[in-house]
């Protein structure tokens, strides 16, 4: 191990890290199943599926065998103009899986870059019809859509990660979740105010993700939806980690029966084999492009944009999906969340626990925070790894968001962890 941990963590930059003070990472040699196992023999379980991607555990063997033969045949070519099947196909089956007319789209790396897109889609729609007043973004409390300058402003300000750059990032409007018919009237208030100033709402449906694994019911939703249609607003689905099954449907809109005008695909999409993510718009939204101007063309194009060996897995992470192939993906997630709601009850009765909350194949644990007081969370992700389990607490929060493989002895290990050290936490309070 010494022959390549010590000297490369000499030159290794690490998210979200404060490396001087951080405990060293843990090296990682190889997975399988719902484990990964550690330079040291060790193994954990992994209980957040590799940041919400490893919806099939690892290493599954359709997945791997549909990226060795895409490998052997076409690892990468450029996507202006050429095009190549594996895109083609998923593309296809895509909408065919979206609801409504969702039915083009626009590939690329990464969450954070899909929600670019998808903001240079909704601000060109309006440029193109003559609006290009129509430039500013609604967004929620509690939010998070990403880490590049655009999508930093439309995250929290408070809870966020991205303080540090507040006056550096547009100025986007911030509304609370209409939740209550109080925070209806609000919420319709503030697209009142700016309507003319406005290209689209942006939301996490049912549950948002970064910001600290906040859920909402499907009635606001809804509510949000019709909002944006009352004002004749774009409507965005960043549904990077509700969709593929987290949220117990394939996709978090369908619960409301919402068809947004733009959806924003990532993490689950090739079953947490390769990066790639998909920004998918309604058809009145893509016609809004076409015009014998090229100037009225979208001008993006990554350059590793539909790479063929992400989408070959990412068509086979779909076929998973699929009826009559063993592998009934939403009836596991539905018997996640039922173990999830169970094991995790009891830590409401834990000192310094503020509230459980389970939706679909998502736990989180919210810890309460004295005054001026400090959730030390490498002590707890250090002592969850000391038990055998990888779980990775941020903010106030523990969660969980196993792969849907996981076994029920398995998931009983991960909730009895959680159980465990927040016990253990608890009788260090003072």
């Amino acid at each position: 191990m010494s022959d390549w941990l010590t000297p490369g963590l000499a030159h290794l930059w690490l998210p979200y890290t404060q490396m001087q003070t951080a405990p060293p990472p843990l090296p990682v040699v190889a997975s399988h199943g719902v484990r990964l196992q550690l330079a040291d023999g060790r193994e954990l379980i992994d209980g957040i599926s590799s940041w919400w991607t490893a919806c099939h555990g690892y290493n599954h063997p359709h997945i791997r065998a549909a990226v060795e033969a895409q490998l052997a045949r076409l690892p990468h070519v450029m996507f202006a103009g050429l095009v190549h099947e594996p895109a083609a196909r998923l593309a296809a089956r895509l909408a065919a899986l979206l609801p409504g007319d969702l039915e083009r789209v626009f590939f690329t790396e990464s969450g954070s870059v899909s929600v670019e897109v998808a903001l240079k889609m909704a601000l060109q729609y309006w440029r193109n019809r003559g609006q290009a007043e129509k430039k500013r973004i609604v967004y929620f409390r509690h939010g998070y859509h990403g880490d590049t300058f655009a999508t930093m402003a439309l995250c929290d300000p408070e809870e966020g990660m991205h303080t540090l750059f507040a006056g550096a990032m547009p100025d986007q409007i911030m509304a609370e979740l209409p939740d209550t018919p109080a925070m209806a009237a609000a919420f319709n208030r503030v697209l009142a105010t700016h309507a003319e100033h406005i290209a689209a709402v942006i939301v996490e449906p049912l549950v948002q993700g970064a910001g600290g694994m906040h859920m909402h019911d499907a009635a606001t939703l809804r509510a949000i939806a019709e909002a944006c249609h009352r004002h004749e607003l774009l409507l965005i689905a960043d549904e990077i980690m509700t969709g593929f099954g987290r949220s117990g449907r394939m996709f978090a809109c369908d619960e409301a029966g919402v068809v947004p005008d733009i959806v924003c695909l990532s993490k689950a999409l090739t079953g947490g084999t390769l990066p790639l993510a998909a920004t998918v718009a309604r058809r009145h939204v893509f016609e809004a492009f076409l015009a014998d101007d090229t100037g009225a063309a979208l001008m993006h194009g990554p350059t590793y944009m539909a790479n063929p060996l992400a989408c070959a897995a990412a068509n086979a992470s779909l076929d998973l999906f699929e009826p009559g192939q063993n592998s009934p993906r939403l009836e596991q997630v539905a018997a996640i969340e039922s173990a999830l709601r169970a094991e995790l009850e009891p830590c409401r009765a834990i000192a310094g626990v503020a509230e459980v909350r389970v939706k679909g194949a998502i736990g989180a644990v919210e810890l309460s925070c004295q005054p001026g007081g400090n959730i030390d969370l490498d002590g707890l992700r250090r002592r969850f790894a000391e038990l055998g389990v990888w779980v990775r607490p941020f903010g106030k929060v523990v969660y969980l968001m196993p792969p849907f493989v996981i076994g029920s002895d398995d998931l009983s290990l991960l909730t009895g962890a959680v159980r465990r050290v927040l016990t253990e936490r608890a009788a260090s309070l003072p």
